[in-house]
């Protein structure tokens, strides 16, 4: 016999800036240290890795606010036709 599905957990939400600026911070650092203590011809592609780790970094922590706002945005639209509708569902 199966065992009864247990409920999902809720969803924790949180501020996913912290975590992008920190990853940001991190490739920031080991490009400086790569600069800082020289690379072999043959590793420069590292250089390359850090710069587009802080790339990407920015890119997250920029786009990570606007990704939630729109989000919230068609969340409030879809209650609001619900409601419009008389489909609201019970709470």
């Amino acid at each position: 016999m199966r065992k009864p599905r247990r409920p999902d957990p809720d969803v924790h939400e949180s501020d996913y800036r912290v975590p992008a600026a920190l990853g940001t911070l991190a490739w920031a650092v080991a490009l400086v240290v790569l600069l800082v203590v020289g690379v072999p011809e043959s590793e420069r592609w590292w250089i390359g890795v850090c710069v587009t780790g802080i790339a990407l970094g920015v890119f997250g922590f920029l786009y990570i606010p606007r990704l939630l706002r729109r989000r919230s945005e068609a969340e409030a639209r879809r209650d609001a036709e619900r409601t419009s509708r008389g489909t609201v569902p019970p709470a």
